[in-house]
């Protein structure tokens, strides 16, 4: 079967947002019970290394945050850091140091961390990667923006943080076989929003992430960690396409 590493996805640590929210308390309880389950949690720029270098463990897990918002530094790092886990953040960089201001935003609109506290907490081994200038559909995007929004984001946390960038998130998940091409041209690894752990067959430009929010069941997080969440994940993806089925339709409305 080969090796098999969970990439978690978060948003906001806090209680706004909906589903791209999970409550402090929440989020306290699914590290530690990461930590007690003794599954190698692995920073992306560790991840990549081993896995070129083929040293992966059998299992393992990166954490992965979206978006920058202020609770991250506020509520989501201090419990990392307690455990040694270095996680990655992307950041739409047009929105560092203001509120989000994109499409499925939170109510109020949260606010995201500026570049002090950014270059504060790469200090102290986060990890940060590009999540676009604007947080663009990049699905929608002329040829040339598309390739501003991918390289403007790179230059400026580079500049900002005197570091590489080789990382992406794309916003919403979207990209394809246009937008692939100009991810492979800028960066290194892509994460979506595909559900799944990843495996030797996947692609770095379109790793699979795990929602947490799927997770707020404990038992749920206990399961998976133990290695017997196969048949929720399942039945999760089941669940996405079915209501993307139904509601594709009016998506664009």
């Amino acid at each position: 079967m080969g090796w098999r590493t969970s990439i978690l996805m978060y948003h906001s640590i806090s209680t706004v947002g909906g589903a791209t929210a999970i409550a402090p308390e929440v989020f306290a309880a699914q590290m530690k019970l990461l930590a007690e389950a003794r599954v190698p949690v692995l920073s992306l720029d560790d991840w990549y290394a081993a896995r070129i270098a083929g040293t992966l463990p059998r299992r393992s897990v990166v954490i992965t945050f979206d978006d920058g918002f202020e609770d991250f530094a506020d509520a989501a790092w201090p419990v990392m850091k307690r455990y040694g886990f270095r996680p990655i953040v992307y950041l739409p960089t047009q929105f560092v140091g203001r509120p989000e201001g994109w499409r499925g935003i939170g109510q109020p609109p949260r606010p995201l961390m500026d570049w002090a506290t950014v270059a504060r907490l790469a200090g102290e081994g986060v990890l940060f990667g590009s999540h676009t200038r604007t947080h663009s559909d990049l699905t929608e995007l002329a040829p040339a923006q598309l390739i501003e929004e991918l390289a403007v984001a790179k230059h400026e946390i580079e500049a900002e943080l005197g570091r590489p960038c080789p990382h992406f998130a794309p916003p919403y998940g979207k990209a394809a076989r246009r937008e692939w091409a100009a991810i492979r041209g800028a960066y290194e690894t892509s994460v979506g929003t595909r559900l799944n752990e990843v495996g030797p067959g996947d692609d770095r430009f379109d790793l699979p992430r795990l929602e947490m929010y799927y997770f707020t069941d404990l038992r749920r997080w206990r399961d998976h960690l133990a290695g017997r969440g196969a048949a929720y994940l399942a039945r999760r993806r089941a669940l996405r396409w079915l209501k993307g089925r139904l509601m594709a339709p009016w998506a664009g409305l």
